[in-house]
């Protein structure tokens, strides 16, 4: 359990202090592992002698929240198998199998949110009549954890010791920054940042800062987008990268001010 305790000492020192304060939007290790294990307690089968838990975990999470575990997806899921594993223990739970998670993307998801769903699946060479354990379970209803919306103040750049970071987008000549954190690029006025060109849609891409990251969308254009050449339907943007939106070559561009 190295990694999530480790985590879990780190989170709760920066929550005491303003970085947690600017940074607690995105999901935590720490926090999907509580409530994976209320999953198992809420789902819990009592039998003639035994109180069985599910022994399958979906663990459903937004593109960005689920991006920023790439580097250590795997090894995230051995912990929280074996922080469930522990848990079943300490509660006298008995489990089919050993617990086993799995992390799927799910695009309706917003930061800060996910979901989970859980199984109890017989393993397998063996029926459900063999003994007293209870048959497969159908998948029950996923249930979606949504962040606290409690009323807090973002710590500035000045708080956190460092310089005010900006985004902008420069095409056509001039230079626009994102003061947003959602931009609408199309042909429309009504679009915080009209692009006058007859290939671009009315609202054809939204630019979304999501925690510290920037984002790329598009709106379902006729054209669609390309970043360094490549078509994408939603991309992460890093200084310097070059978009094209219908026939108009953007730059991004991130910095301190």
């Amino acid at each position: 359990m190295g990694l999530l305790r480790s985590i879990e000492a780190r989170i709760e020192r920066l929550i005491e202090g303003v970085f947690g304060r600017a940074f607690r939007a995105n999901v935590q290790p720490v926090e999907l592992a509580r409530k994976l294990a209320k999953e198992m307690d809420d789902h819990r089968s009592v039998s003639v002698s035994r109180v069985y838990v599910p022994n399958e975990y979906s663990l459903y999470l937004s593109a960005p929240d689920r991006e920023q575990f790439t580097s250590y997806e795997s090894s995230l899921v051995g912990e929280l198998e074996e922080y469930l594993a522990d848990h079943a223990q300490r509660e006298g739970y008995a489990v089919l199998t050993p617990p086993r998670v799995r992390i799927e993307t799910d695009d309706d998801l917003a930061v800060g949110e996910f979901g989970i769903a859980t199984r109890m699946v017989q393993p397998r060479g063996r029926s459900a009549g063999d003994s007293q354990e209870p048959a497969p379970a159908r998948s029950g209803e996923t249930m979606v954890y949504k962040p606290q919306s409690v009323p807090t103040q973002a710590a500035s750049p000045a708080e956190l010791g460092i310089e005010e970071d900006v985004a902008a987008i420069t095409f056509d000549g001039q230079r626009r920054v994102v003061d947003k954190p959602r931009v609408v690029l199309g042909r429309s006025k009504e679009c915080d940042i009209q692009i006058p060109d007859p290939n671009v849609s009315r609202r054809h891409a939204e630019l979304r800062r999501e925690g510290t990251a920037y984002w790329i969308v598009d709106l379902d254009s006729t054209n669609g987008i390309e970043v360094n050449g490549r078509r994408a339907r939603r991309a992460k943007l890093e200084d310097g990268d070059r978009l094209t939106i219908g026939s108009t070559d953007i730059v991004f561009e991130r910095g301190a001010r």
